[in-house]
């Protein structure tokens, strides 16, 4: 990512909000979770890390006070020269914030605070709020992304666990991401691919790879295979379709997995008379498995006749569940604009015809990184808490006469586990109990650190009990 003025990573109005805080007013408490009740938990909480990482580690500099100072001024806002100045000096331009999280990969209620902030600094305690835009931002987004998924994984759950000896084993490669193209920004490919490999494994956003190095250690968290593409495949003239298919498990056959787009052209007649018939003997003679890719056609019938046409022709054996599954050499990947009713629709056909789910993989898109917006879980940020300037604590909320919404709790928080759920009490109520919002952050120093791994364990782990 190119170099960001922490600065201008804000809204325009909150230029001015020193102006408007209470005399003496020493520091602000605030949280981000999201709006709401549920019945359950259903928000999976992620992607702080990659944040505190990327901004916050980032000092304010003398160029950036100047930057906005002049911004601030054309744009009709008000600077606070002074305080930032201060920042620069006393803390070396670090943001003078103490920041509490969850473990990322939580399993939370709405209501319940994911992330608190506090300001360290009563010369800039309005730190608190100024971060929201970029903190929330940064929050909301892989969050939502690792939530829908979360839904997307219990949805296919029950077509595995129907059909497969091993729904726990296969499900994390029923999906793949090839997201990366729909995103509006790098950055977005890359923290919504980081998101979804949370819950599977297959990837084709190497900035999801890139991410997950850069901001949570992982050496590699997510596979891709060798595959062709539309380009590559009508190179090849319709008469050498059969030699572009050679050509294919010539050089990848010795690869563990390798894909084939095999619409180019005639997919019925791809797979029943080259890959069935004339190619059969050359893909059973290399260790890989052969993916046949069925871009084109009726989405939910083409997958489905895909599967059925490689079982006439390769043979097939029943799992421990008595369900067909294909000849360990074929398997069939649908990813051409699948969305997850269609996906429903083809497991529910194959499993009626007595074919197990694990014969079919899905790719997805833009679906997933790009139909999400905040207002979706409802994430939100809210101050509730101010110290005075004789060091007291005190309750900040708003009381609408008219409004009937559930507002956010009141006061500093904690959060702790009982009944098998994280639960939001006052701070000052904390008692002996553990509180799961744990200092990662404070005034420039990452003060924990979690893996990619750690975070994935912890999703699937949850996952494994719900089901």
């Amino acid at each position: 990512m190119s170099r960001t003025n922490p600065i201008l990573n804000t809204d325009s109005y909150k230029l001015g909000h020193f102006l408007q805080y209470p005399p003496g007013t020493q520091a602000l408490s605030g949280y981000i979770t999201t709006r709401g009740t549920s019945m359950r938990p259903e928000i999976v909480f992620f992607g702080l890390q990659a944040f505190l990482k990327e901004y916050l580690s980032q000092p304010v500099t003398a160029i950036d006070i100047a930057e906005a100072q002049d911004i601030a001024a054309l744009h009709g806002q008000p600077f606070d020269r002074s305080g930032w100045q201060h920042i620069l000096n006393a803390h070396g331009g670090f943001l003078p914030l103490r920041i509490e999280a969850l473990p990322e990969g939580s399993f939370i209620h709405r209501g319940v605070p994911m992330v608190q902030v506090v300001s360290t600094d009563p010369a800039c305690f309005w730190l608190t709020s100024y971060i929201e835009t970029a903190l929330l931002r940064a929050i909301w987004y892989p969050s939502a992304v690792a939530t829908s998924l979360r839904d997307v994984k219990q949805t296919l759950m029950p077509y595995l666990k129907n059909s497969c000896d091993d729904p726990d084993g296969v499900i994390a490669t029923r999906l793949a991401d090839y997201g990366a193209r729909g995103a509006t920004s790098l950055e977005q490919a890359g923290l919504g691919g980081l998101a979804t490999l949370l819950h599977f494994d297959n990837t084709d956003t190497l900035e999801a790879i890139v991410y997950a190095r850069r901001y949570y250690g992982a050496k590699m968290a997510g596979f891709s295979v060798p595959a062709s593409e539309h380009t590559t495949m009508i190179a090849w003239p319709q008469s050498e379709e059969d030699a572009s298919f050679a050509h294919m498990v010539d050089q990848f056959g010795d690869y563990p997995t390798y894909s084939v787009v095999s619409d180019s052209y005639d997919i019925h007649n791809a797979v029943s008379e080259l890959w069935g018939k004339a190619l059969q003997q050359k893909v059973r003679s290399k260790p890989g498995t052969l993916i046949v890719r069925p871009d084109s056609g009726d989405p939910i019938d083409v997958p489905v006749q895909t599967v059925a046409q490689l079982a006439y022709h390769f043979g097939t054996r029943l799992n421990a569940k008595g369900f067909k599954v294909l000849d360990d050499k074929v398997r069939v990947l649908q990813a051409d604009g699948v969305s997850l009713r269609d996906i429903t629709m083809i497991l529910g056909r194959l499993e009626g015809m007595g074919f197990s789910a694990e014969n079919i993989t899905f790719g997805i898109g833009a679906s997933q990184l790009q139909k999400i917006n905040r207002s979706i879980y409802s994430f939100t940020m809210k101050c509730t808490a101010l110290m005075d300037d004789k060091g007291r604590w005190r309750d900040i909320s708003r009381r609408p006469v008219t409004m009937h919404e559930r507002l956010p709790e009141v006061g500093r928080r904690a959060v702790v586990f009982e009944a098998n759920e994280f639960t939001s009490v006052r701070l000052e109520e904390l008692g002996r109990r553990e509180n799961h919002l744990q200092p990662v952050w404070e005034n420039g120093n990452l003060l924990r650190e979690c893996s990619f791994d750690e975070v994935r364990q912890r999703v699937r782990t949850k996952h494994r009990q719900d089901f």
